[in-house]
């Protein structure tokens, strides 16, 4: 079974190497999401598509603990922090979620939980960037740091080749 959500939140890259690097996780696509008003405008997002060897509890909270999820910052516009829902059952899973979460975390997350309208892919070039450049100075001062934070608290759900 393959099951799919949207998650909103950094930098492209950043996002697209934590879930390429989750065991569970088949598929990540990288581009810009839309959804309802008011939200209605791309945002840089991935589309997660995994299978039932990793939860979307466990999705959401690797989600949430990647970026910054409980702050406004000005660039919201553009890295706008959402989980983007595919159907009615996502959407009332999502919210449970969040909530349990935010009780759990005892953070105020600011993360939205937005129907998918709309993707566009980014650019060939802009794709798998960590898995062609894990060098790059961007990859070592933004993506690095992310996965060691990762590998701290999910290390079991993390790839060893990655």
């Amino acid at each position: 079974m393959n099951n799919k959500i949207g998650f909103g939140g950094g930098c492209h890259w950043c996002t697209e190497a934590v879930f390429q690097s989750l065991h569970g996780v088949e598929k990540v696509e990288q581009g810009w999401i839309d959804s309802e008003p008011p939200y209605n405008y791309p945002s840089e997002a991935m589309i997660v598509h995994y299978n039932e060897t990793i939860l979307l509890a466990d999705l959401i909270a690797i989600h949430l603990l990647t970026h910054s999820s409980t702050k406004q910052h000005s660039m919201r516009g553009k890295y706008r922090s959402a989980v983007y829902y595919f159907n009615s059952d996502d959407e009332k899973r999502i919210a449970t979620i969040l909530e349990e979460l935010k009780k759990q975390d005892l953070q105020n997350y600011i993360t939205l939980n937005l129907k998918f309208v709309g993707f566009t892919q980014n650019k060939e070039m802009q794709l798998n960037y960590y898995l062609k450049n894990k060098k790059a100075p961007f990859c070592t001062a933004y993506i690095s740091p992310k996965l060691t934070a990762l590998r701290a608290k999910y290390g079991a759900k993390v790839k060893n080749d990655f």
